[in-house]
């Protein structure tokens, strides 16, 4: 029973990080700078923050106690806001 409940377990752990790397997906460079500049600048240095993140994990061989990860799930959700905020201006002049 012991060893069914680790397999569970690890099974459940794999899943999570499947799921936290499907969340976190690189930033795209999608707003247009001519229309949002600054817009476009936060979206460029939410790009570069990702990438160091990114660095680090590696440098650290992932040893970051999953905050790293957090990190670039939140980088993520802070670049899809952007462009919320770039298609919210087009549409309410």
């Amino acid at each position: 029973m012991k060893l069914r409940s680790i397999y569970v377990v690890c099974a459940l752990a794999i899943a999570l990080v499947f799921i936290g790397v499907t969340f976190a997906q690189k930033p795209v460079m999608n707003i247009d700078p001519a229309r949002h500049p600054n817009l476009a600048a936060a979206q460029h240095h939410i790009g570069e923050a990702f990438a160091k993140v990114q660095e680090a994990q590696q440098a650290n061989k992932d040893e970051l106690g999953g905050h790293a990860e957090k990190a670039l799930e939140l980088l993520s959700q802070a670049d899809h806001e952007l462009k919320e905020a770039a298609e919210y201006k087009d549409h309410h002049k």
